[in-house]
């Protein structure tokens, strides 16, 4: 007879599919980007070349990794946090300083997505060098992030504002 109280409780909680897309594609950006670094660095040392379309889309595939990387991460909440302020004041004081900070939050991630939007669209004219590829393709991902990031904004906002759980916070004395 086996104890389910003994498993983890995120063990029983089944990832959003589109979480499990992102870490699949993290998974094989990261891949690809090792495969492509792994070819280049043996040629350059074994045969003296190297395929230069290669060293783009590692570039590429890594500037991707991370802004999918990072939502990931904020929607796990597992993003580095500073909390040396919010763990030692009261409830009240904790949720203005929550609504601040999501305002905040929103204000820089509309900034982001305005940025953004203005280098894809400059970026549908100019191609990459070696693969010929539309510029605006990297742009895309600090877009797609900020669209991540929104969507995790209103989550928490939809949340509001939580006590943290015991043992969450780094007590520094």
């Amino acid at each position: 007879m086996s104890d389910s109280s003994s498993f983890p409780p995120c063990a029983a909680r089944r990832k959003p599919l589109a979480q499990r897309l992102a870490e699949h594609f993290m998974v094989l950006a990261l891949a690809g980007m090792v495969v492509a670094v792994f070819v280049n660095v043996m040629l350059r040392y074994v045969f003296n070349t190297s395929i230069v379309s290669y060293e783009e889309i590692s570039r590429l595939l890594f500037v991707w990794l991370v802004a999918v990387g990072t939502i990931v991460a904020a929607w796990e909440g597992s993003h580095l946090g500073f909390d040396m302020v919010t763990s030692r004041v009261g409830p009240g004081a904790r949720a203005a300083l929550f609504w601040l900070t999501q305002a905040l939050v929103l204000l820089c991630m509309g900034l982001l997505l305005w940025g953004s939007w203005a280098q894809v669209v400059a970026g549908l004219e100019s191609f990459s060098t070696v693969l010929g590829y539309p510029l605006a393709l990297g742009a895309a991902a600090t877009l797609a992030l900020a669209a991540g990031l929104l969507a995790v904004l209103v989550r928490d906002v939809r949340r509001g504002p939580q006590a943290p759980a015991h043992g969450d916070t780094l007590d520094i004395e």
